[in-house]
């Protein structure tokens, strides 16, 4: 090694040992590093003694909470966890409120959402271990496992949910804003307005800034709407299934998901403009003020009477986000009873949320029945008085097809002796009995099915007046006599045991229809003809009211009302006009008269007078084959 090499290598060695000495640590940095390495290795014996995973080395997939971390992490957690909105990753929970006469609305900061709303004029009326009603205040919304979270996609951080972030509050009169901080002027806020008389908030979200930390190409912001329902009435089964969750597509009529089963609703894309929470008499209601909802999925999951909670919605609902530099979107909420008319002044056909259903018979609710309950509920206090002048209106307006079914059956028991000498000469032959039988109707002009069509006019007003009564809120809670609740059932006597298809307790409304049912079918066909039908037809009339009992006996005591003053008005109208209005003599002539007529040919009776002969002929074709083959052999 020459000289000039030996001196190169000593500076170099000199210039290293003098950078080396520079850039050693101080004591006081040597002791902040010892320190955060404590930290770390505290953290971590945490989350291990939590269950967490030892080989992890990020803190951040640790299930605990910043404010558990010791001060020089917090700020690294945060950020990791909450990127952009790391300020607002911790705070202390705020509970401001709004309200007005009717509803108040308790909100928390941690979220900017809301908590519980409390509707001041209703109540829950719930039956303890020994059938006593327990009177207590009604709350929507209250569930603490429900959500209503917005989720952002940072850039480099990933999904964060504004459930987690706490907001900063501003209260203005009946106006509350909730603003979560993304720094350098960049926030989401969300705006409720309550309404002074009503069940509406106005309700408006904002981004302000946010396009410059969301990932890029997003074009909506996805809202994650969970509500786990509580119970708030008598009859949890009826309860259930008209529970769910509703929706109105852009361009086209509501729809919902399965209201008996577990169920999801897929929007396919299409837009929407309002979504439904909705109990059987309350609903929470998203809906939107001009731009629709990109789109939205629903699941909705039954749970059992063993749960807490009756049912639990699921909603995701896709925010059209455009990704501009500040942009605000508007929306509604309707968080209340399911009052039609309420309902319907939204003008987005809000009301079809109540379950008076879609068919026909829906139609004949929305249009005919409800109308006509409110206008006799206008000046009648009591619901149980309405359903009574209700029934009656009923009955007098289809008096003419009831005398005319009971005219008909008047004819029917005039002829059943002249029957009963015909059957008795053609005892041995059940073909020439039902040949003969269709004769003589036809020759004396009488109908064995008359009495049939004013029972059938009449089963669309049962039917829907079936979905009448438990979907209408007039009645929750509505006594009269001894029913407590004209929507639920009438528990007269509470049995220490349960009746399978029956349940704990009898309705006595269910009873006195099924009574007055049986009573009034054994009057009505005392004079009729049975001996032409198998025995088991004759009986089948009384076994239906006793099989019905097991169906009526939990369902809305205000139909099971309606039924038995129906009957109670089928009996009295029966035994006045047979006994008063109509002339039995008059009958027995207008009978003979009919027999003189020379009769037109064809007609359903001829048509079946020609079957049955065609049928007795084959008969004794086949008798006269079967004697030809005995004798042969």
């Amino acid at each position: 090694m020459d000289k000039n090499n030996l001196i190169g290598m000593v500076l170099i060695f000199i210039c290293l040992m003098a950078y080396m000495q520079l850039n050693q640590p101080t004591e006081e940095q040597i002791a902040e590093e010892n320190r955060l390495r404590d930290s770390i290795e505290l953290a971590q014996q945490t989350i291990n003694a939590d269950g967490g995973d030892a080989k992890s080395n990020s803190i951040a997939d640790a299930s605990i909470s910043p404010t558990e971390l010791p001060d020089s992490l917090r700020e690294l957690e945060l950020g990791k966890r909450y990127g952009y909105f790391a300020s607002a990753g911790t705070g202390t929970e705020e509970n401001p409120i709004l309200e007005n006469d009717l509803i108040k609305v308790t909100f928390s900061s941690k979220g900017g959402k809301i908590k519980e709303v409390l509707l001041k004029e209703y109540h829950t009326l719930l039956p303890d271990s020994t059938g006593e009603n327990i009177k207590s205040a009604l709350k929507l919304m209250e569930d603490q496992k429900d959500r209503f979270d917005y989720v952002f996609p940072i850039q480099g951080t990933g999904k964060v949910r504004s459930g987690d972030l706490f907001f900063k509050t501003q209260k203005d009169d009946n106006t509350i804003t909730f603003r979560a901080d993304a720094g350098d002027g960049r926030y989401f806020e969300q705006k409720y307005s309550l309404s002074p008389d009503n069940y509406e908030l106005a309700y408006d979200i904002k981004f302000e800034g946010l396009n410059s930390i969301l990932q890029s190409g997003e074009s909506s912001i996805e809202l994650e709407w969970k509500n786990y329902l509580g119970k708030l009435e008598k009859s949890t089964y009826y309860e259930r299934i008209y529970s769910s969750t509703y929706f109105k597509p852009a361009e086209d009529d509501m729809s919902y998901c399965s209201c008996t089963s577990d169920g999801e609703e897929d929007a396919d894309g299409e837009p929407v403009s309002w979504l439904s929470h909705s109990n059987q008499f309350f609903n929470s209601s998203l809906m939107t003020n001009g731009k629709p909802f990109q789109s939205a999925f629903m699941t909705t999951k039954m749970l059992t009477d063993e749960d807490a909670d009756l049912k639990i919605l699921d909603s995701k609902i896709k925010i059209p986000y455009g990704q501009t530099s500040s942009e605000t979107f508007a929306m509604k909420m309707y968080i209340g009873p399911n009052e039609f008319d309420r309902l319907a002044a939204f003008d987005n056909e809000l009301q079809d949320i109540v379950p008076f259903g879609k068919s026909v018979f829906g139609t004949v609710n929305r249009w005919i029945v409800r109308p006509l309950f409110n206008v006799l509920s206008g000046f009648i206090g009591s619901m149980g008085i309405v359903i009574l002048v209700l029934t009656f209106l009923i009955k007098l307006v289809l008096y003419p097809l009831t005398y005319k079914m009971l005219y008909s059956q008047s004819k029917m028991a005039a002829l059943k002796p002249r029957l009963a000498k015909m059957k008795e000469k053609l005892k041995d032959d059940s073909q020439a009995q039902q040949m003969e039988s269709m004769k003589m109707y036809r020759e004396y002009g009488v109908n064995p099915m008359g009495g049939c069509l004013p029972i059938f006019l009449q089963m669309p007003i049962w039917i829907a007046l079936y979905r009448f009564f438990p979907a209408s809120i007039e009645f929750r809670q509505q006594s009269f006599l001894w029913a407590s609740d004209l929507s639920s059932y009438d528990a007269f006597f509470q049995l220490p045991f349960e009746i399978p298809m029956v349940g704990s307790h009898l309705s006595l409304f269910t009873l006195l229809w099924a009574v007055t049912t049986v009573l009034y079918t054994y009057y009505n066909t005392k004079h009729m003809d049975f001996s032409g039908q198998p025995a088991a037809m004759k009986y089948m009339q009384y076994m239906m009211p006793i099989m019905f009992m097991g169906f009526f006996n939990s369902y809305a005591s205000g139909l099971t009302a309606y039924l038995f003053f129906s009957n109670l008005f089928n009996i009295g109208q029966t035994l006045v006009t047979k006994n008063f209005i109509i002339d039995h003599e008059k009958i027995k002539l207008e009978l003979e008269e009919n027999k003189k007529k020379p009769k037109k040919k064809g007609g359903f009776q001829e048509r079946m007078a020609s079957m049955l002969e065609e049928q007795k002929k084959k008969q004794e074709a086949i008798e006269a084959e079967k004697k030809k083959r005995k004798k042969n052999k």
